[in-house]
């Protein structure tokens, strides 16, 4: 499926992990109105509210930057719900509000005869990192349905746990592997947004990369393996990946023409991360 934006796009702002449900209800519709005046189009790489606040969130944000909203979802996006349920919502916002494109479900977007974009929320698949060894506990564990079901210290706890990120991680991999190569083959330059980092080396944190603890719940390999195999095989097409998740800003160059830039990120002071030139 092809998406035709209403008219080619100039500039593409980008923001990532903006919590607007954090935010009190005027400090968020000042956030908002002060998207309008930036950019041709709004990308949103995931953690935009909660589950249960989500829908409410796209719509204000929709009709109060006035301006096309390309998005994918982020793990906080799930919490107080389930994966399946929040994802069917975010399908049925696209149909109610014509601004709102769900990239997990809109196949390929076409910013400009050149540029292509596509997208899918993505998921920490647990191959980095010592998974086994980790003591870090995630909100995911108890608020994300599919989460609480396997959560626990307990081994069989752990072992289905590890299971079900390869899994989600898996489905994003398959996703983008299919996609990305489809505008690969029609577009010069292809702008791919997920959630979660598909590198170890772009899982930023605080400057450096993130600790071995924290790398299984921060990136997904899965992912990262899919996108080389594409850009390898597509040397004359330039693929920029878009990022959020671990809140800290940074750059990487993992081929020559594959790069990555990870978004930045602070609690309650949501923020534009770039402004993209689209050719």
């Amino acid at each position: 499926m092809l998406a035709n934006s209403s008219s080619p796009l100039s500039r593409l702002a980008w923001a990532t992990d903006l919590h607007l449900n954090f935010l009190r209800d005027d400090a968020r519709g000042q956030f908002i109105q002060s998207l309008r005046t930036v950019g041709d189009a709004l990308l949103i790489t995931g953690d935009i509210a909660e589950s249960h606040s989500l829908v409410a969130t796209l719509r204000q944000i929709a009709q109060g930057a006035a301006k096309p909203i390309y998005y994918v979802l982020g793990n906080h996006d799930f919490y107080r719900g389930s994966i399946a349920s929040t994802r069917a919502a975010a399908i049925e916002a696209g149909r109610d509000e014509p601004r709102l494109v769900y990239l997990t479900s809109a196949g390929i977007v076409e910013l400009s005869p050149r540029t292509a974009l596509v997208g899918h929320d993505g998921w920490a698949d647990g191959r980095f990192g010592d998974f086994h060894n980790s003591q870090v506990i995630l909100n995911d564990f108890s608020l994300i349905q599919e989460q609480r079901q396997v959560s626990g210290h307990r081994p069989s706890a752990r072992a289905e746990l590890l299971k079900r990120l390869q899994t989600l991680g898996d489905e994003a991999a398959s996703f983008l592997r299919d996609i990305v190569a489809r505008a690969a083959a029609s577009y010069r330059d292809v702008l791919v947004a997920t959630h979660v980092p598909p590198f170890r080396e772009a899982a930023w944190h605080e400057g450096r990369t993130s600790g071995e603890d924290f790398l299984p719940f921060f990136a997904c390999r899965a992912v990262g393996e899919a996108l080389v195999e594409v850009a390898r095989s597509e040397p004359n097409c330039r693929f920029l990946v878009l990022c959020g998740h671990t809140h800290g800003g940074g750059e990487i160059q993992v081929l020559d023409n594959l790069r990555v830039l990870t978004g930045a990120a602070e609690y309650r002071a949501p923020r534009i991360e770039r402004v993209l030139p689209i050719a």
